[in-house]
């Protein structure tokens, strides 16, 4: 799964990485522990441009009778996408971008689990496939959410956990958010693990498990930790 993961550049390092001068986001701070059911920051694809916006976190669909199923879909298989009724009409319409420089997941070591920051070894921006959806309540409130869309791991990632956030090649990225693109067999085929030999994975302290955390020491990395 995906449950934390981390977006420290700059408001204009990510309005440059997708070209777009196009935002709604009033208030922007890095996150070094973004965690499910936060704000996060996404990009999609106006049919003109791409578009950088705000998405909670925890996939609420449009046909849900309440917000409270948000904190049980933060997560989509990319295996059963095309099966699960919260998924299958989104991967043809309501594509997503949810930009990353880092992501968390813990490595078992004997009785204990050690928290690892997953980069890419260039240290650049990274683009998650994620879908979303627009649930509105009885008042008419929009509520704009989104799930990561997960794979099987790679080789580095093998060794940590059984599962990875789909990460997309950077020329795959525009077909991704196209809003002409329906094609959904073609869209399926960008949803493979990435390759290994780009990133890295490095130990990081233990306080990364609580969410209340988010400082710029949590992604420093822990010498001599085996």
């Amino acid at each position: 799964m995906c449950g934390r993961y981390t977006i420290t550049v700059s408001m204009e390092d990510l309005l440059i990485r997708y070209l777009t001068n196009d935002s709604t986001m009033i208030q922007y701070a890095p996150k070094y522990n973004l965690a499910p059911m936060q704000w996060l920051p996404a990009v999609i694809h106006n049919g003109t441009e791409n578009r950088l916006g705000e998405l909670r976190w925890g996939l609420v669909p449009s046909w849900a009778k309440d917000e409270k199923m948000g904190s049980k879909m933060i997560n989509a298989r990319t295996e059963t996408l095309l099966e699960k009724a919260s998924f299958k009409r989104l991967v043809r319409n309501r594509r997503c971008i949810i930009p990353a420089d880092g992501f968390y997941e813990w490595k078992k070591q004997g009785s204990s689990k050690q928290p690892m920051r997953i980069v890419m070894r260039e240290g650049n921006i990274f683009s998650m496939a994620g879908l979303y959806d627009i649930w509105i309540d009885s008042d008419g409130k929009k509520l704009s959410t989104c799930t990561i869309i997960t794979t099987t791991p790679n080789d580095l990632m093998a060794d940590i956990h059984d599962r990875m956030p789909v990460i997309l090649r950077r020329e795959d990225e525009s077909q991704w958010l196209s809003r002409e693109n329906h094609d959904v067999s073609t869209l399926m085929k960008l949803l493979s693990p990435y390759e290994s030999s780009k990133m890295r994975a490095y130990p990081v302290s233990s306080a990364v498990g609580n969410v209340r955390h988010d400082s710029k020491e949590l992604i420093e990395e822990i010498r001599g930790s085996g």
